[in-house]
Parts: C-alpha cells; structure tokens; sequence
C-alpha cells in the first residue's frame, strides 16, 4: 500500500528532465586555436600546475534552467551533496537524471532523494550528454587565459557561469532528439 501511495505522489507532480556531469577546471593552460601566420606556431603564457576543483552540473534542455556546486574532487559524498541540494532547489517536480556510469553514481552507498530519478546513459558514449557541450562552451572561454591562483580560476568560473542565460543554455543542451521525446511528456 505505501509503494502504491508514493507511485501515486510522484505521478501528480510535473515531470521534469535534466542532465548531469562534472568537469575539473584547473590552472594548467588550455591550448586552442590562435590566428598566427603560416608556419608560425602561437605563442602564449604556459602554466603546468594541476591545482583544479570539480563543477557539478545539471541542466534543463528544454528550458536552459541550470544548477551548478563547486568541489575540490569528485566521489559519492561530494555526489550526494551535489543530489541532496538540487533536490531542495526543485522539491515540486520529479526529477529525471541522465548521469554517467561513474563509480560515484552508482554506489550502494548513495541515498537517492525522493523527487530524484538517476537514469544512466551506454558507458562510454559522453555524446548523448548534452552537458559535455556546455563544458566545452565555458572553457572555450578560459583558452590561453593566465590565472595565478585556483581562487581567481573560481571567480573567472563563477562570472562565466552568472553569462550564462537559460536561452543560451537551451540553445546548446536542447538536442533534437531530446526535446521531441520531452514532447510527449507532461514537463513544466
């Protein structure tokens, strides 16, 4: 009776779809593209340390609604935090998940919130997960960029993240497929 009076709460509230992942961001220097002239190779400051932080991410094709949390590495704790407040931030919907199959989002000791429902894409395949191509657009920022100190890697980060519109988001996660499958459905 209790399964079928929780089935019947998760079925009066919206439905909603998101998709997860992390990026490390660090200081050593992102190389890109430069114009140079033909046969010059570019020439930029260099940094090799490898003082990074993780950002959690997950964010909403079909309306570009996103939700970010910094980590100094990444594991179930930092993987259940990261579930637990987006949880609190959207706690009238149920929430369906695309995650990877990392280690973290598969353990046994990972306490899965109510209005959260992780599905898990093919292993290997980060392609099918829009969020990869959101990390790429931040970074692309962040090319040849020479900060000293992760804190001011954090505060370039967290200014990038603040540009970011949900019209801007939904232009680049709102893959096709997606979103004429998110059409059938009852999504807010």
């Amino acid at each position: 009776m209790e399964l079928l009076s929780l089935f019947d709460r998760q079925n009066e509230r919206p439905l909603r779809y998101f998709v997860q992942d992390e990026s490390r961001f660090g200081l050593k220097t992102l190389i890109g593209r430069l114009l140079t002239a033909c046969g010059i190779k570019p020439i930029g400051e260099w940094q090799w340390l490898f003082k990074a932080f993780w950002l959690y991410g997950a964010v909403e094709p079909a309306t570009g609604e996103s939700f970010f949390l910094q980590f100094s590495h990444v594991d179930t704790e930092c993987f259940q935090r990261f579930l637990d407040e987006f949880a609190k931030i959207y706690p009238d919907s149920l929430n369906v998940i695309q995650v990877d199959n990392g280690r973290f989002h598969t353990s046994k000791k990972l306490v899965i919130p109510e209005n959260i429902i992780l599905i898990f894409q093919p292993p290997y395949c980060p392609e099918l997960n829009p969020i990869e191509h959101l990390w790429q657009y931040l970074k692309a920022d962040l090319r040849w960029a020479s900060v000293k100190t992760l804190e001011e890697l954090q505060i370039k980060v967290g200014q990038l993240l603040a540009e970011l519109t949900p019209e801007i988001i939904a232009s680049i996660t709102g893959y096709p497929f997606i979103l004429d499958a998110l059409s059938v459905v009852n999504t807010i």
